[in-house]
């Protein structure tokens, strides 16, 4: 063997004395071709430097020194916290196919991640990345910052990581071969794909529903949707990757400002969906409370330190959730129907998020079910509000039909009442307008009919008559001496006589005839339908009531007779109902002139 031999050789077991064996109560993790997915939780130790200006040679020699200590329950999770927090991890390879490996921190929101590897030999290498850098700076195109650690078969070496972040400190370390981390980036792809999917389709199902319905529900949620899920793509580093690269200070202010309007959003959606300002005016109040909270922390995201703002906006989902919760609970209690459904799916929801928040400010562990359930319980919850939003329409639909039909109803009753009103009214205006057609026909002293009638209804009497082939009677009958009667005993004796003449004639006419006042004392009965002899019995009836009933006037007795001429038309004889007229007045006219009170017969 030569010198130069003997001196590289030399040279190389102290660098391994150095670098390697310096500190032998570490422990290496062995990477063999098994080791497709190493998690370096348990393996690696941690060291806080609280001003953040060490470097990685200070850092060495502390490893070398055994300065670091080991993770508490192997949990790389410690809140908000101040300073750097440096992680170290011996990594020996013996895996004779693999030298490349990928080192992935599957927490998005770290400022500053830089890692350094410190071979056998002594040689350092860097790369640095975290979302305080521009997006190209990582090894790989991947949504959570990832890095290239390489190691030739047989090589054991160092691996630091310093973490720096205004956000929760958590830096799970995982190292993928190749092939796993492939896998990994494929299913985590084809999960945040369905995920965002469906949020995105139940985005779009209830925009369509707002501007069909016109409902505000739809609107809010819509809103909620489109909130939280922007808080999911800055939570899961996809807004940094794909709508900012290059933005560094946009991916930091980002996180409280998506966190803002997911929560503004989500209590408004929850204060209309409840209807709170009308079921309880104290919750309304209280969740316009933590509206008009998140609305002032949107606006101050843009201005604050980017730590203040996301501890503010973490630490106010709890009081929120509470407020929503107890909402959603003294409506349930009160048998609301929505506020139940909205608690299960509120519910589902909380817990991965208070999950999430309880894992950023390190009390839970990083493990799936703690990382994931935000994704899981916010899909769950959204499902079933899109459920209770369904459910509440066809509430309403049911009340809406409910409302039309009573009212259609009461439309119905009240136009029932109003067409009986007015059949009632018009019926009355019928019989008022028939009473005043009949006061019009009527003599206004004996209640007989006048000559009005006389004229409008004698010869169509007469005609109809003939018509069905029936006579048609007239008589004429005068009061006798009537003014003597005026003149010895008054105006007044004269109007009783034509009272009491005209009631006589009308009680033995009836029905069948019309009884008129034709002019002064005279009076024409119309008798359609008898004959000349029924005629002649009615007249004489007249004649010998009106001579039976005297008048009594200041207890004196004033006796008064009528003299009555008639004339009949037969069914088969022609003639006008003038001439017919005529006739009968012509035979009053003769039992006149034969000594009264006595009837003549044309």
């Amino acid at each position: 063997m030569s010198v130069q031999s003997t001196l590289c050789m030399a040279v190389g077991l102290f660098g391994l004395l150095l670098a390697g064996f310096a500190d032998a109560t570490v422990e290496a993790v062995e990477l063999t071709p098994s080791s497709e997915i190493v998690a370096l939780a348990s393996a690696t130790r941690y060291a806080v430097d609280p001003s953040a200006k060490a470097t990685a040679q200070e850092q060495f020699a502390r490893i070398d020194s055994d300065d670091f200590q080991p993770l508490p329950h192997s949990n790389a999770t410690f809140g908000f916290v101040e300073g750097a927090y440096w992680f170290h991890t011996r990594l020996s390879n013996r895996d004779p196919d693999t030298h490349r490996r990928i080192l992935v921190l599957s927490y998005v929101l770290l400022d500053e991640i830089d890692v350094y590897l410190r071979r056998a030999d002594g040689s350092i290498t860097h790369a640095a990345s975290g979302d305080s850098r521009p997006f190209s700076a990582r090894a790989l195109r991947y949504r959570a910052p990832n890095f290239v650690i390489d190691l030739g078969t047989g090589e054991q070496g160092d691996l630091l990581v310093r973490a720096r972040s205004k956000s929760s400190m958590q830096v799970p370390l995982t190292l993928y071969s190749q092939k796993a981390f492939f896998e990994l980036a494929r299913d985590a792809q084809l999960g945040v794909g369905i995920y965002y999917g469906m949020l995105l389709a139940l985005l779009l199902y209830n925009l369509v529903l707002f501007v069909s319905l016109r409902d505000q529900n739809y609107l809010y949620y819509t809103l909620y949707v489109a909130g939280f899920g922007f808080v999911q793509l800055c939570l899961n580093g996809l807004a940094f990757e794909y709508l900012w690269p290059n933005s560094p200070w946009l991916a930091n202010v980002a996180v409280p400002v998506s966190m803002s309007l997911g929560m503004l959003f989500m209590h408004q959606f929850v204060r209309v969906f409840l209807d709170l300002k009308r079921c309880m005016p104290l919750g309304n109040k209280i969740i316009l409370g933590f509206i008009a909270f998140h609305t002032i922390m949107f606006v101050l995201s843009f201005m604050i330190d980017y730590r203040i703002a996301v501890l503010l906006g973490t630490a106010a989902v709890f009081p929120g959730a509470t407020a929503i919760l107890l909402v959603s609970l003294i409506l349930v209690r009160r048998g609301d129907p929505a506020a139940r459904i909205l608690m299960v799916a509120w519910t589902m929801l909380l817990i991965g998020t208070a999950a999430y928040a309880m894992v950023s400010f390190g009390f839970l562990p990083k493990v799936f079910l703690t990382e994931y359930g935000m994704q899981v319980g916010s899909a769950l919850e959204m499902i079933l509000l899109s459920f209770a939003l369904a459910y509440r329409f066809a509430v309403l639909r049911d009340e809406n039909v409910r409302i039309v039909e009573s009212a259609r109803n009461e439309l119905e009753r009240r136009v029932d009442e109003r067409t009986l009103e007015l059949s009632t009214t018009l019926t009355e205006l019928a019989h008022a307008n028939d009473r005043l057609r009949e006061s019009s026909l009527r003599d206004g002293l004996t209640g007989a009919y006048n000559r009005r009638y006389f004229d409008a209804a004698f010869e169509p009497l007469l005609e109809e008559c003939r018509a069905a082939g029936k006579p048609f009677s007239v008589l004429v009958a005068d009061i006798d001496h009537f003014k003597h009667i005026n003149d010895e005993a008054g105006h007044l004796v004269g109007d009783d006589c034509l009272r009491l003449a005209a009631s006589v004639v009308g009680q033995i006419v009836g029905q069948g005839g019309s009884v008129v006042r034709y002019g002064g004392e005279e009076f024409v009965v119309l008798l359609p339908g008898v004959d000349e002899p029924a005629m002649r019995d009615c007249a004489e009836a007249i004649r010998f009531r009106i001579a039976d009933s005297p008048l009594t006037i200041n207890g004196e007795s004033l006796s008064m007779t009528i003299s009555i001429g008639g004339a009949t038309s037969r069914a088969d004889q022609d003639g006008s109902a003038m001439s017919l007229l005529q006739r009968a007045d012509a035979a009053m006219y003769s039992a006149k002139h034969d000594g009264r009170n006595r009837i003549a017969i044309a």
